[in-house]
């Protein structure tokens, strides 16, 4: 009877570790930013631009990394004058669509720990080795750092045209696609 009592003590310690360990995972919202107004002709056409007084969903995190993430990719320029802002923050440069680059979102970027580091992207049926070279910001957004787009979704593998075209995507339905990745 006591080594019965004894096991079932022990499962149930077990359990509950899982259960804290499971939730100390999850990623939940940080807070809400509040969209600016951008500047005349300063929001580019190409992206959603911050919309005044709409609260915008913040996070500090990303989902957990495994060998197979789910993900969502968006298209992005990383070129200068394209719709990601600034130089991509890993080496403070602007990247051809032409190159296999990619931004992560802020969780997954790590404070800058996989920078120039490549990821595999498995979508549309292939898979393609792409570098890591910028933060989709989760944290931030809706000004001109970061081209008055909203705050990156945690979720995110923003991906140049490059990425697009290895992954065999016809290219009117490039914007948004569901994907995994792994290191």
């Amino acid at each position: 009877m006591r080594k019965q009592v004894c096991s079932s003590i022990f499962l149930l310690i077990c359990f509950l570790f899982l259960c804290l360990c499971v939730e100390a995972q999850t990623c939940t919202p940080s807070g809400k930013t509040i969209g600016k107004k951008p500047p005349p002709g300063k929001c580019n056409q190409e992206d959603e631009c911050c919309v005044e007084g709409k609260p915008y969903t913040i996070y500090k995190c990303s989902p957990p990394v495994s060998g197979h993430t789910k993900a969502t990719l968006t298209l992005n320029s990383f070129e200068a004058g394209g719709d990601g802002g600034g130089p991509s923050e890993c080496d403070n440069q602007y990247h051809s669509n032409d190159d296999l680059v990619v931004a992560l979102s802020t969780g997954w970027y790590s404070k800058g720990s996989r920078c120039l580091k490549f990821i595999n992207v498995h979508g549309n049926g292939k898979t393609v080795r792409a570098k890591v070279v910028d933060e989709c910001d989760s944290t931030v957004g809706c000004d001109a750092e970061h081209a008055y787009q909203p705050p990156c979704r945690n979720n995110i593998v923003d991906a140049s045209k490059a990425v697009w075209k290895a992954l065999g995507v016809p290219k009117n339905d490039w914007g948004e696609m569901d994907i995994y990745w792994s290191e």
